[in-house]
This record gives structure tokens, sequence and C-alpha cells, in this order.
């Protein structure tokens, strides 16, 4: 049994990249499909059989590879698959849009569908850092591409969505069903803290659309400490509206990330999330969520139990939010909120991902797979 994955692209480590190293381990001898692999911002991946596209040869490939985004539907079809039983893509863009031949079971893995051609497309381009003129010129490339991507969205045999929400943009967008596995989250690594310091976490990595800017102007206002984890193309100009009592902390490792999410007093998730691994790790931590009431969140978060749902996506909501929080913060058992994160760990993952791939393999072949 010949197994491979893919992976839209390795340049950084987020939730994404975290379901491929379990699907890895699950699948320990499957190699990794991608089209460009930057060690220096994934080391993670170190030791895996990496094998890109040839997009990472094109000048500026690895540094600017957004100037090939017209290209990589191109370069995903580039790849030959023939050799394999099962391909399970990884995929929040394009790595679902290989080829494969008819004796060939292909699963994807989706954690959305493509947010910049469908959910966010118009917000993607207002947005954009770029001169007028590349605004007037790329609608039109997302037209071209939101077809194939549509098109190449029939070519998978079957889907698994990260959750019920994403599981309902898959069918809205592609018409396709899908089951629902959620991520997985290494709960074991995190350990609730005998003592609690006075500041507030957001894990992130700093893009537009995680809506971090709400969480600064928020605490701005409330002159509350609030720490920020994660790196990414808005720091600048998030370090520039933030005023003292925000540290900005980058990328740490795991042992200092779990140690500031086990103090923490609540953790902050300002965005709309297609599921959430960060929120679930302060869970583990025994730390309560206050949670932009949309997306994973709704299936994550418990209002009372395990966190607190702000409605508008504002600052004033959030702010409004914590204040609330400060007043009922004893209420929040850690170890029951410990426990109920439980439910998303990486046993459960694994198990739930054999469990599809075995019977997917049955019902594709007619031949029984054991692990």
């Amino acid at each position: 049994m010949k197994i491979a994955l893919t992976h839209d692209h390795l340049f950084q480590v987020g939730g994404a990249e975290k379901v491929l190293l379990e699907l890895h381990r699950i699948f320990p001898d499957s190699p990794v499909y991608t089209l460009i692999h930057n060690p220096e911002n994934a080391e993670l991946f170190k030791g895996l059989d990496i094998r890109t596209s040839m997009l990472e040869k094109l000048p500026g490939g690895k540094k600017h590879f957004k100037w090939y985004l017209s290209l990589m539907p191109i370069a995903w079809e580039q790849f030959d698959f023939s050799d394999y039983d099962i391909v399970i893509s990884s995929s929040s863009a394009f790595s679902k849009g290989i080829l494969t031949p008819p004796n060939t079971l292909h699963l994807c893995y989706c954690h959305s569908p493509v947010r910049y051609l469908w959910s966010d497309a118009h917000r993607y381009v207002e947005e954009l850092n770029q001169p007028k003129i590349i605004k007037k010129i790329l609608p039109l490339i997302l037209n071209r591409l939101r077809t194939w991507d549509y098109s190449a969205a029939q070519r998978v045999d079957k889907f698994i969505a990260n959750s019920e929400f994403v599981a309902k943009r898959i069918k809205k967008y592609y018409q396709r069903s899908s089951a629902v596995i959620y991520p997985p989250v290494d709960t074991k690594q995190f350990k609730i803290s005998p003592k609690l310091d006075n500041y507030y976490v957001l894990l992130t990595r700093l893009r537009p659309y995680k809506r971090v800017d709400i969480a600064i102007k928020a605490f701005n206002q409330l002159h509350l400490p609030l720490k920020i984890i994660g790196g990414g193309e808005e720091i600048a100009r998030l370090k520039k509206i933030a005023k003292s009592n925000i540290e900005f902390l980058g990328e740490v490792n795991d042992i200092r990330r779990n140690e500031i999410l086990a103090r923490a007093l609540a953790f902050i998730n300002p965005q709309e999330e297609d599921f959430g691994i960060a929120p679930i790790e302060a869970m583990a931590s025994g730390r309560p969520v206050i949670a932009y009431k949309s997306g994973g969140a709704l299936e994550t978060v418990i209002d009372g139990f395990n966190g607190r749902f702000f409605e508008e996506q504002s600052w004033e909501a959030l702010a409004d939010a914590v204040i609330k929080f400060q007043a009922e913060k004893d209420n929040y058992d850690p170890y029951k909120i410990k426990d109920y994160a439980e439910k998303f760990s990486t046993e459960r993952f694994d198990r739930e991902i054999k469990d599809f791939v075995a019977k997917s393999w049955q019902e594709f072949s007619g031949k029984i797979l054991h692990f």
C-alpha cells in the first residue's frame, strides 16, 4: 500500500501544517508533495521526504511565491501520482487539484475552500497592499482560478472537513458532501498552572483576516496586559497602533508557548476561524476562551463553561466581553475545561483518520486495509 501526502506550501507552521505533521505520523512512509518548501521557516519538517514543484526553481519562487499565483494550478497538475494507491491532500488552496489515475484513491482533508477565491474574495482584493493597476487586474485572474478550483474539487473522491463550518462551505462552493474530522491537538503537552498572572494572550498568524487589530484596540482602551504570540505580514502595522500594555512576543518555542497559555487569565480569539487549534491548546491548559461568535468557535466554545462569546466583530464588543469576564473569571473550572479539550486529542484524530481511510479504500477497491 503506497500513500502520498500533498500540502499547499511549506514556508510556515500553523494549524494546517500541524495536521499535515500528524498525517505523516500516521503514514510515516509517505512522501510530501508541495509547491515550495522553505526549511528556514519550517524546520519541523526536517527529515521528511519532501518533493517540490517547478515554482521553487523560478526567480523569487521561495520568497515571492504569490507572484506565481496563476501558475499554481499548472504546477500541481505536473506531479505524477500514478505509483500510489492513495493520495491524501491537505488543502486550503490548490493541492486538491492534483491529477490521479483511475486506480488511485484521492482523499482531501480540507481546511477551507480557498478563502481568497470564495468567502473572502472581495475583502482580499480591497486589503491587498498593491498598486491600483494590480487590484484591477487581479479579479480577472481570480475569476479564472475560481473556475479551475471548482473543477479541481470535482476530482476528489472524498472530502474530509475540519469542522461543520467548513463542511457547509464545501457544500456551498463545491457542491460536495464531506465527513467532519476535527484537527488534532496534542493535549497531553499542556498543563494547568497552579498560578495565574495578570494578562490575556492571543496566539495567531498576524494576517489581516485574523483581526488582531480588534484585540489591540480593545486592550488599548481597557489598559489591560495582552501578550501576542506569532508573526506575519501585519506585525509592523499592528505595533504602530498598540500601546505599552501590549507585548509582541513573535514566534516562541513550544515550552515557552505552553507556559504563557497556562498562566494567562484567558485566550482572546477575535477572528472567524475555520476550526481554531490555538483556542483548544488554551483549553488544554485549563484556560477559558473569549471568542467572536462565528465559525469553528461555535463548535468548541461553550458560553459560560469554557469561555465567553462576543457577538459583533468590533473592538467595543470584545472590550465589553473582557469586562464581563473580569467579573466572572473565578467561575471557570480549569480541570473541567482541560477535560473538555481531550475530545480534540491526537489519539482521537489518528483513530478517526485511520477508520475513514480504511473504509474509503474498501468502498473504492473492494479490499480491506489494515493498519
